[in-house]
């Protein structure tokens, strides 16, 4: 697979649906677009083919005034996953998925690993402000940006997004991940895709992203930002059929499962009836990848009941995105002045290099 760049917008680009987008880009492209200020924003889009709002912001963000006005900053843009996007899906079933196969990860010897590999090894070149990865639910969600290091001006990116941050370091392989070694890096999750108000939120984000002459340093107050902490992955067994309300299945989930997502849920509540299926027919996993499920769930009612106060995040009625990653997860909310980063030392994935950034050695 080879990478694709550009210094300019190949034609007929910004008049393409995200649907459509396969016939201008035969796979993965890295657009450079020069602005005023030559120190780009990075601007990560549809590593998930159904995930639309990033290219949608995109769109009216370069066919508004950009479109005879100079950008007031330069935009260094990755378009992901056109082959699934022409489907309409996460991705294809003989794809990996792609926000899992950034350097880091388990998938960095893959075909579209050692693309992301060239990607990331650029970005470090380049040394972008900061580095913006657009995602959909496919649940309900409020609106929240994601941070995968705690340090004030990861924290003051993603406020300018959501006063909602969730503290991730799993999975592995995931963009922000990948990017939060070099800059500030945030992961927007804008609510389900097609709706307006997710595009129009974006589209202020990376206005304001474009008009910023840096980005704070300076500690943000404990009421600016409420801060979570991913904690665990729940998956279905692999061997259970599920459906969700009032069906004959293996485990039926409620049928407003995705309702409960960012709800603080006591212990004791019931998330699923279970009929006949294996003895942990849903599994927790923490950032470790270690089995936690005993930590969270009880089964021995006929019940997915919680055995202590939970935070979900991402529940999904979608089988599709169940089945290719998971039901979702479960976070706790934390005080971000107690567990702020103090070092300036950026570890970078084994094997990129180093760019010549100011008072940064090579290696």
């Amino acid at each position: 697979m080879k990478l694709n760049e550009y210094d300019h917008l190949p034609a007929g680009l910004l008049e393409s649906p995200a649907s459509a987008l396969h016939h201008v880009l035969d796979g993965p492209a890295l657009i450079h677009l020069e602005g005023k200020n030559p120190q780009p924003l990075f601007v990560s889009i549809l590593q998930h083919g159904n995930e639309v709002t990033g290219w949608e912001a995109i769109r009216r963000l370069l066919k508004g005034h950009y479109s005879f006005d100079r950008l007031p900053r330069s935009l260094c843009l990755l378009i992901g996953n056109t082959r699934a996007a022409k489907h309409r899906l996460r991705r294809l079933d003989d794809q990996l998925d792609y926000n899992r196969c950034w350097p880091g990860g388990i998938h960095d010897d893959s075909e579209i690993g050692k693309l992301f590999r060239q990607v990331t090894d650029r970005a470090i070149e380049l040394a972008p402000i900061a580095s913006v990865d657009i995602h959909n639910n496919t649940g309900l969600n409020p609106h929240y940006a994601a941070i995968n290091r705690i340090r004030p001006e990861f924290l003051r990116l993603a406020s300018y997004f959501s006063s909602k941050v969730v503290y991730f370091t799993m999975p592995k392989g995931t963009q922000s991940l990948a990017f939060s070694r070099f800059c500030p890096s945030s992961t927007l999750e804008c609510g389900q895709a097609g709706e307006v108000l997710g595009t129009d939120h974006t589209l202020g984000f990376l206005e304001t992203c474009m008009h910023l002459d840096d980005i704070p340093t300076t500690p943000m107050g404990e009421d600016d930002v409420y801060l979570y902490h991913m904690v665990a992955t729940v998956r279905v067994h692999d061997d259970v059929l599920f459906g969700f309300g009032n069906v004959p299945t293996d485990v039926a989930f409620r049928e407003n499962l995705d309702a409960l997502n960012f709800c603080e849920l006591p212990l004791g509540i019931s998330l699923a009836d279970i009929n006949d299926c294996p003895a942990q027919p849903v599994i927790a996993t923490d950032i470790d990848g270690k089995d936690v499920t005993a930590q969270y769930f009880r089964f021995d009612r006929n019940q997915v009941e919680t055995v202590r106060e939970i935070m979900p995040s991402m529940l999904t009625l979608d089988r599709r995105v169940i089945q290719q990653d998971c039901l979702g997860y479960l976070m706790e909310r934390i005080h971000f002045a107690d567990h702020i980063e103090v070092t300036d030392h950026d570890p970078l994935p084994e094997g990129l290099r180093r760019s010549d950034r100011p008072g940064e050695p090579e290696g």
